[in-house]
């Protein structure tokens, strides 16, 4: 079992160019000159919550081209390590975006050429992706998992508040999606679990941690994954 631990750096950006770039948002919190606070304190809810709602974009695109980077050696089982060593020989000839078909969790929030949008509300937080206009309901109303899931692409997802710390539950996965680009393979018994924390108006992190019984048999480091991404007005 291998948990990747991605920490995901999100970024205040402006709109994207067909949403309206030039409106000004009242609530975008104002250095001297008149451009977007980044350092600002990061927005509440009325429930006292912090609000990740927002236009986000990943930072860095690391972990997307390995999402093992730091790790020194990952534990393979044999028939992980053939197929990943198979897609790696040509160049990840058959990915999935090569069919329109979507990055999965948690390499989805990894992608830079497109940003996510995040709508946070009190019984279900939505995550909106710009390619593909793929998207992910994470529910905050107390249901638990289906008992036998249809597996799905981005998987099925429940969430609740630890402090300030946003802890999302994702299971019910298909085995079609790939950790990362190059192809690191995954079961459908893959367990994901991600922690977003707005440190401030412009910065969110996002830690996520993904475990499959049946492709790694022993625990493996956490992954630090920077995303950056809002626009702010």
């Amino acid at each position: 079992m291998l948990g990747v631990t991605t920490a995901i750096f999100l970024a205040v950006a402006a709109p994207a160019s067909a949403q309206w770039i030039q409106v000004t948002l009242p609530d975008t919190p104002r250095t001297a000159d008149g451009k977007p606070n980044l350092s600002a304190p990061a927005p509440k809810t009325p429930e006292g919550q912090p609000d990740l709602s927002g236009i986000w974009r990943a930072a860095e695109g690391k972990y997307l081209q390995n999402i093992t980077e730091d790790l020194r050696e990952v534990p393979f089982q044999p028939w992980a390590a053939a197929l990943y060593k198979q897609r790696v020989a040509v160049v990840a000839k058959g990915r999935p975006t090569e069919r329109c078909l979507p990055h999965g969790v948690p390499d989805a929030m990894m992608v830079r050429s497109g940003p996510s949008k995040i709508v946070q509300t009190p019984r279900v937080t939505l995550i909106l992706f710009e390619e593909m206009n793929h998207y992910r309901q994470v529910f905050t109303d107390g249901r638990g998992f289906p008992r036998d899931p249809n597996p799905t692409w981005l998987g099925y997802s429940i969430g609740k508040w630890e402090g300030d710390t946003f802890v999302v539950d994702t299971t019910g996965f298909n085995d079609q999606t790939w950790l990362d680009d190059p192809g690191h393979p995954h079961t459908d018994a893959m367990h994901a679990i991600e922690r977003f924390r707005r440190r401030d108006f412009g910065t969110s992190k996002s830690t996520s941690r993904s475990m499959t019984r049946r492709r790694i048999p022993r625990p493996g480091r956490s992954l630090p994954v920077l995303i950056s991404c809002r626009i702010p007005s």
